[in-house]
């Protein structure tokens, strides 16, 4: 016996049933899987050449086009001299990873603000959305977010790095087949862009969605470079500049001027037909109920600069009289010495305050602003629950105010006061309780338990904008509450949306409109703005005058200054 034939081990047939040798792959298997993985890479560096930037455009249609794009590509990789190939089979795949973030980005921004993400000026942001969930879902849920996101980004720079070099050693060693293969379907892209060629409404087989998306957010960088010359000459226009004091305001004084920010109190809220009949009648029954009190009111409608988010540019810009649309144009302005309305009345001789319960870290803004008297979230001293974003009930916020400032004997005051309670994510809403039992707000714990809890996470659509409702009208119902319990006969209450909600409330499309009204005990602040055209009551009506946002400090400024003498 030799001793081959010794220490052979004798072949074992698996029993029925038993699988063989996980660590035996066949050739045929090794040619399914790398023919599978093959697959998955062309699908990915298709996907993330074709894949639209906003969700209303996804469909399958979308994923059945001829990217210009790749051909090109394909064609570079086959003329390249095998040394230069890989780095710039590399640096392609790091490019489309870029370009697919990018997309996603722009998703989220249209998502959240209708607009694509902005790639000069839109960084400061993501600080914002990270406390934004903070707030909402706890630091833990913030945090794994995040570290979600950063870790899908990573991936899919990775991937589709991968991906094109697996698909860079595959064309080449197939040269003769890829050059036909391109050859064709160059030919059939240039049939189908002369000729209009679409599967689908909208989705082009001949596509450049990658060049006219990269275009795009170069013109945006160029643009916003070009407008920061552009603000400063705006900001350097001022009618209101050198005006004295004794001539400003002249139609207010004596009187208690409170402008009052409902956060997202958009159009939509007055005219959706899922909104508008709860909204309208609460409006409706509060402007009867102030009218049984001697009061009146006006409304219209105001184009706001920003839309599901950016509170504090909508406030630039009623304040300053200039179109803020953006955070370079919020930096200008805070840089600069312009007149803002709050600036306006305490030249006139207004005490100026700012209330604002959602600054729980320092705000740097308050040293442009110039109030005499500034109380963040810390300063209001609440004692009781958050309300999801909300640090405060609005309630709270009014009630503190009013014993900090307009129940002690005053000189005039004019107060900015930037509500939160119809933040997003709108959920759980605060009940009222009683004027006199507010406090510290220690009695909202037990409003909060009678309120219940909500995964705010987990809700669908129909859910949200039932939430975003009630948070409306809880704000509105409020603000009513307090005229008719503090009002009295100096009080001059201008409230007024910041933004519209975002399109998970409005769908895409919805204005930039948000609603205004002034409200007034004395008929004479109404004789100041009769010119104005605006309806009477709290709910401005759909022929309601629509003015942009940044036109409002000066026709305010006008109407209540010295009138011509006759």
């Amino acid at each position: 016996m030799s001793l081959i034939t010794r220490f052979r081990r004798p072949a074992v047939e698996p029993a029925d049933g038993d699988a063989t040798p996980s660590t035996v792959v066949t050739p045929r298997g090794r040619r399914i899987l790398a023919g599978a993985v093959t697959g998955l890479a062309a699908v990915l560096v298709l996907a993330a050449l074709v894949a639209p930037d906003q969700l209303s455009r996804l469909r399958p249609g979308s994923f059945l086009r001829i990217p210009v794009e790749g051909l090109i590509a394909v064609a570079l990789l086959l003329v390249l001299p095998a040394r230069v190939r890989r780095p710039v089979a590399v640096a392609l795949g790091l490019a489309l990873g870029l370009l697919t973030v990018l997309k996603l980005l722009d998703t989220g921004f249209f998502v959240a603000r209708d607009r694509p993400f902005d790639v000069l000026l839109d960084w400061g942001l993501f600080d914002d959305g990270f406390g934004f969930l903070t707030d909402s879902v706890g630091r833990g849920g913030a945090v794994a977010a995040a570290a979600g996101v950063l870790l899908l980004a990573v991936a899919l720079f990775v991937l589709l790095t991968l991906s094109v070099l697996r698909l860079t050693r595959l064309v080449v060693g197939h040269h003769t087949a890829t050059v036909r293969a391109v050859a064709a379907l160059a030919v059939l892209w240039l049939g189908c862009a002369v000729f209009g060629v679409r599967l689908s409404p909208g989705v082009p087989v001949a596509d450049r969605e990658a060049t006219t998306l990269v275009a795009a957010h170069a013109g945006q960088v160029r643009a916003g470079l070009r407008d920061r010359k552009v603000f400063l000459g705006e900001a350097a226009t001022d009618a209101f500049r050198d005006v004295p004091g004794d001539r400003l305001l002249t139609g207010l004084r004596g009187k208690d001027v409170l402008v009052a920010f409902v956060e997202s109190y958009g159009r939509d809220a007055v005219e959706d037909p899922e909104f508008a009949p709860h909204v309208d009648a609460a409006l409706d029954d509060g402007y009867r109920r102030l009218r049984a009190a001697g009061y009146d009111a006006r409304s219209g409608f105001l184009t706001s600069p920003t839309f599901g988010g950016g509170s504090w540019l909508a406030h630039a810009t009623l304040l300053s009289g200039l179109w803020i649309d953006n955070d370079q144009r919020h930096r200008g302005l805070l840089a600069g010495d312009r007149l803002t309305l709050n600036g306006a009345f305490h030249r006139a001789g207004w005490q100026t305050v700012g209330v604002m319960p959602a600054a729980t870290q320092p705000w740097p803004e308050g040293k442009f602003f110039g109030f005499d008297r500034y109380y963040d979230a810390e300063k209001l001293a609440y004692r009781g629950p958050k309300f999801s974003y909300a640090p405060m009930p609005d309630q709270y916020a009014l009630a503190t105010f009013q014993r900090l400032e307009r129940a002690k004997p005053h000189a005039p005051l004019m107060a900015e006061i930037p509500l939160v309670s119809s933040h997003s994510p709108w959920s759980p809403i605060p009940k009222p309780v009683p004027w006199n039992a507010v406090g510290d707000g220690s009695v909202f714990h037990q409003a909060s338990a009678s309120t219940g809890s909500r995964d705010v996470v987990q809700r669908d659509t129909t859910q949200i904008r039932t939430d975003y409702r009630h948070s409306i009208e809880y704000t509105l119902d409020t603000l009513v509450s307090y005229v008719l319990t503090y009002g009295g006969d100096d009080l001059v209450l201008v409230f007024l949306g910041d933004h519209q909600p975002a399109s998970a409330v409005t769908g895409e499309g919805a204005s930039r409109d948000v609603p205004i009204t002034v409200v007034a005990h004395d008929p004479k602040v109404f004789d100041r703005i009769a010119g104005w055209g605006w309806q009477d009551g709290l709910r401005p009506g759909p022929q309601a005058p629509v003015w942009r946002m940044d036109t409002f400090r000066d026709r305010f400024l006008t109407a209540f200054g010295p009138q011509p003498t006759r």
